[in-house]
């Protein structure tokens, strides 16, 4: 028997100081079974960071090799970026630089080991890269908070996170890495 997706909805009320994006999201977001709930979590926030006329989830989820995890489309259909959850794989990379103007990935785990893997590999336009790391702190905290059902507010000040969950009060930061040559 096939495990199937679990639904997540997510409220959030964003206030990103940093892009002037001031929006309240309502997120139903499918979790694979494969799926950790730091990825999860990753993917949530990745969607905030980003968040612009156009940003969407993959259609097939994790399941669809050949689609990011999100992506801003324009008008016409074209996607204008490409944003990558975990450690996708150099020749992923190498081929979405190729084929977008944008290229952002955002590491849930420790990010050396990723830039180790990267270094030396061919990829279209690699200084362009944007590789962001988030606080595994901070992760670990909404991990253990997950529920199917969540409402809370996220501020983004010079790329540190404030999140107000409930009666909980998070912060943490995201860090932007480049890939040595």
């Amino acid at each position: 028997m096939a495990l199937t997706a679990t639904l997540y909805n997510f409220d959030i009320d964003l206030t990103d100081h940093d892009r002037g994006v001031y929006e309240s999201l309502s997120l139903r977001v499918a979790r694979h079974p494969s799926e950790s709930e730091d990825y999860l979590w990753a993917r949530v926030l990745a969607y905030a960071l980003e968040y612009e006329e156009g940003i969407a989830f993959s259609p097939g989820g994790l399941s669809e090799p050949d689609e990011p995890a999100l992506s801003i489309r324009d008008l016409t259909g074209a996607i204008r970026a490409w944003i990558e959850i975990g450690t996708p794989d150099p020749t992923r990379l190498h081929r979405a630089a190729k084929a977008v103007p944008r290229v952002v990935v955002y590491v849930q785990k420790d990010p050396a080991q990723f830039l180790e893997r990267l270094k030396g590999a061919r990829i279209h336009q690699a200084d362009a890269l944007e590789i962001w790391s988030i606080d595994r702190a901070l992760l670990g905290a909404l991990s253990e908070s997950l529920e199917r059902r969540m409402a809370f507010s996220l501020a983004v000040s010079d790329r540190e996170l404030f999140i107000e969950l409930g009666a909980k009060s998070l912060t943490g930061g995201i860090k932007r890495h480049r890939i040595d040559a």
